[in-house]
């Protein structure tokens, strides 16, 4: 948890408690305080030294250690600097309070994936790609959905139009609807250009826009109507 509480460690300041093999390192009487406070990206977390101490291996094990190989800054409070994603942070600290992985809405697994492989925190990496695994193989057995787009266009600008087409649209059907009126000295053939686009697990109306260029001609053609 984010906190802005002053460090309650004082005199009687113990070790972490031994909980996994890796703890059992730090010597009995070391004088270090049991709580730990941490600078992630300028949003300050409370936390004790028994919950950073759960992964051996792991950057924070190191940190809580006062390793001396480790190059660790502190702020003027005396919390630890550490130049990451506070948003991420969170969900790591609590997998390590409790051994859970929780995430708010609007977060992505690929996020806690990229803190925890900065931290080292091998447990939860395995978790969180399991857990993108299931996610994905779900998302792929879901039936892939269509948005379709019409057109209008003269003749001339009927190739470009089709030839330019991006963002994953793909021609589907010509309609020729004559030649309504005049353009110039010459009569413009006009058509239907029918396109179409895999929405692939998504909401319609997320990325189903056609090119610019294709946009910009049928919105020219509706003007050039307009005045007919």
């Amino acid at each position: 948890m984010a906190e802005k509480s002053p460090d309650p460690s004082g005199s009687n300041a113990r070790r972490c408690l031994a909980i996994s093999p890796g703890e059992r390192l730090l010597p009995s009487g070391s004088g270090l305080p049991k709580w730990v406070r941490l600078n992630v990206g300028g949003t300050y977390f409370l936390t004790t030294r028994q919950t950073l101490c759960r992964d051996p291996k792991s950057f924070l094990y190191r940190l809580c250690q006062a390793d001396p190989d480790l190059d660790s800054d502190k702020d003027e409070t005396g919390a630890y600097l550490i130049d990451r994603d506070p948003t991420y942070f969170g969900p790591v600290l609590n997998y390590l309070r409790h051994g859970k992985l929780v995430l708010n809405r609007g977060l992505a697994e690929e996020g806690v994936l990229e803190e925890a492989e900065f931290y080292n925190i091998t447990s939860l990496i395995k978790l969180v790609k399991d857990k993108i695994r299931e996610r994905d193989c779900k998302m792929a057995q879901l039936p892939v959905k269509h948005v379709y787009r019409v057109l209008q266009c003269q003749e001339e600008e009927l190739t470009q139009m089709v030839s330019t087409m991006s963002d994953g649209w793909k021609f589907e059907q010509l309609v020729s609807i004559g030649s309504s009126y005049n353009y110039g000295n010459e009569d413009q053939a006009e058509f239907l250009c029918v396109v179409s686009k895999e929405l692939h697990n998504q909401s319609y109306g997320t990325n189903s826009e056609p090119s610019e260029k294709a946009k910009r001609m049928a919105s020219r053609q509706s003007i050039e109507n307009a005045h007919c």
